[in-house]
């Protein structure tokens, strides 16, 4: 068996294997969940503890010997992409990891040994603690206080991340998409990224009890069980409706409101790997190569944040925690730019 990997047994995700730190693991998702976290956090940080574990047992570390050096080791061995300078990329390490994926699995360890201290099986925490300027985290900063209030600044992370803005999609990507979707559902689906703002996950996990269709609202449970209404044009509404009346089997006790519409698991909900392979298949039927659920999200931040949206109401209805997030969007085309530009020089002239 292999050193650590992660399976779901009774519905919640368990690591299996032979490597010396496989009960602790397993006692700290119990934790994670015992404090209500989402499901999918616990996924996430069997996987990353999972990883932790592979490079352990690799060294030939064990999990009570572990110290900073490790650590460091650890970010190393999961080899950290760069960024392009060519057209032609050449991947050296089959491991590399994008620098917010690595610097995400340092978060989940600094949690998993964390809870080791805090349970007296180790003395102090081997991972460097998202403050700057600090070594360790001290032990009175308690369980899991990464996580919140707040978010951890940025001289936590151990790799440098590439600042981004949001990836967009122009009108045209958009609707060689749309035009190649053959059911009400997947243009209700995708619909509900590009005008509700969506992610992949709340799509898939929208129930029906939480849509109001007379009011044209949707009642979304997003990241960390953060709840929000989101007001949706009519247009994914219109789809919704059709898809209901001619396309969801009659009959469902499901609550999801999207559900699989044919073969052995009709009438299941989607499921993650069923969206994903809506996307690449209508990708490639339509040419829109770059459309992506989130890019789909993105699209609705940028076109809100352009048309003058409070930055306020903006962080409300897409669900972030962090007004840094959202500020992400408050982004200008040079078009727009030099527009405001000219109209603030016009003004200033006949004011003269």
């Amino acid at each position: 068996m292999m050193a650590a990997a992660v399976q779901v047994r009774e519905g919640q995700h368990r690591l299996v294997g032979d490597w010396d730190g496989i009960g602790l693991g397993n006692e700290f998702l119990a934790h994670l969940r015992a404090r209500a976290f989402s499901p999918a956090t616990v996924r996430a940080y069997a996987f990353d503890v999972a990883n932790l574990a592979r490079f352990l047992t690799e060294q030939q570390i064990a999990l009570s010997a572990v110290e900073p050096v490790d650590v460091f080791g650890w970010v190393d061995w999961q080899g950290a992409r760069t960024p392009a300078t060519s057209q032609r990329v050449v991947r050296l390490k089959p491991r590399s990891a994008a620098p917010a994926t690595i610097n995400r699995r340092v978060a989940a360890v600094r949690a998993f040994f964390e809870f080791l201290v805090m349970s007296g099986i180790r003395d102090s925490n081997p991972v460097p603690a998202p403050r700057r300027g600090q070594g360790l985290r001290p032990t009175s900063r308690g369980m899991l206080g990464h996580l919140g209030p707040g978010r951890a600044r940025g001289g936590g992370r151990l790799v440098r991340e590439q600042r981004r803005l949001p990836e967009s999609l122009d009108l045209a990507d958009v609707q060689a998409f749309l035009s190649g979707l053959r059911t009400y559902r997947d243009r209700a689906m995708v619909l509900a990224m590009l005008l509700g703002g969506l992610r992949s996950a709340e799509v898939r996990g929208l129930l029906l009890r939480d849509v109001d269709q007379g009011r044209r609202r949707l009642r979304v449970v997003g990241k960390g069980g953060r709840e929000r209404v989101v007001p949706v044009d009519g247009a994914f509404f219109a789809e919704l409706g059709a898809y209901l009346r001619h396309e969801r089997p009659p009959g469902l006790v499901t609550p999801e409101c999207f559900v699989v519409l044919r073969g052995p698991t009709s009438g299941a909900p989607v499921s993650e790997a069923g969206l994903r392979a809506l996307f690449r298949r209508h990708r490639e039927v339509s040419g829109a190569t770059r459309v992506r659920p989130h890019r789909l999200r993105h699209t609705y931040g940028t076109e809100l944040a352009v048309g003058g949206i409070d930055v306020l109401a903006l962080r409300e209805l897409m669900g972030h925690a962090s007004p840094e997030t959202t500020s992400r969007y408050v982004h200008l085309s040079v078009e727009h730019l030099a527009a405001e530009y000219a109209a603030a020089r016009a003004t200033l002239a006949g004011a003269r």
